[in-house]
């Protein structure tokens, strides 16, 4: 759980997101720092026993940066007002599937899966899901992934209006071989933040996806065929 405290500096950073107030509230920011590493090693001491890939993160690994990059932002905001944690077994730096908790007023959310893969990852989950398309049915009727996520995030941002290249339209999981990144979600209220149960229970819901994480990441361990 975070304090409230910490709900409250990111509040009023949203609200005086600048240089000179941020460097004015450096020692609000170490505490807040502090109590966010802390909720961070408390999500791995959850999800390490339930899921084992997971065993070699530290909280170094799954933690972002406050500074935004606005460098192709119109939005020049220098901080994020709000926190994520990303637990992947990937190596720092690669772009894998894995598990995301969202924490921002009016915008929390916990997901997982795989966001924006690069050209060729695409492909070989692409692949993956034109071979076995059955076993990402199975995963997906999961009555634990069902009542937690219902399906695969669907909208006409994530999804391609024509079959990709090299795919017909009539092909069974032409819906899933359209979509651009392989995520579920499920929104919830920041006031669970503060609670005591809160890693435990944002755990046992992410579990529910870590048969889809299996699934995406043996795509990308898959040595191409030439």
């Amino acid at each position: 759980m975070l304090t409230k405290e910490s709900l409250q500096f990111l509040d009023d950073l949203k609200k005086n997101n600048n240089r000179d107030w941020f460097q004015d509230q450096k020692k609000r920011y170490e505490i807040f720092k502090k109590d966010y590493h802390q909720l961070v090693s408390d999500f791995l001491d959850a999800m390490k026993p339930l899921d084992p890939s997971l065993e070699l993160l530290e909280v170094k690994n799954c933690t972002f940066r406050i500074n935004r990059d606005i460098r192709f932002s119109k939005d020049k905001s220098p901080y994020k007002a709000h926190l994520g944690v990303w637990m992947s077994s990937g190596a720092k730096g690669a772009n894998r599937s894995g598990y995301y908790v969202h924490i921002e007023k009016g915008a929390s959310f916990i997901a997982g899966g795989f966001y924006s893969p690069d050209p060729d990852q695409l492909k070989k989950v692409r692949k993956e899901i034109a071979f076995f398309h059955d076993d990402l049915e199975a995963i997906l009727a999961d009555k634990n992934f069902k009542k937690e996520f219902g399906s695969l995030d669907f909208d006409e941002n994530n999804s391609l209006k024509n079959p990709p290249r090299g795919y017909e339209k009539e092909h069974p999981a032409i819906e899933f071989l359209k979509l651009k990144s392989f995520t579920a979600t499920q929104k919830y209220d920041i006031s669970e933040v503060t609670q005591k149960d809160f890693v435990s229970k944002m755990s046992q819901k992410l579990i529910a996806l870590k048969p889809l994480n299996e699934f995406i990441n043996r795509a990308l361990e898959t040595e191409e065929e030439f």
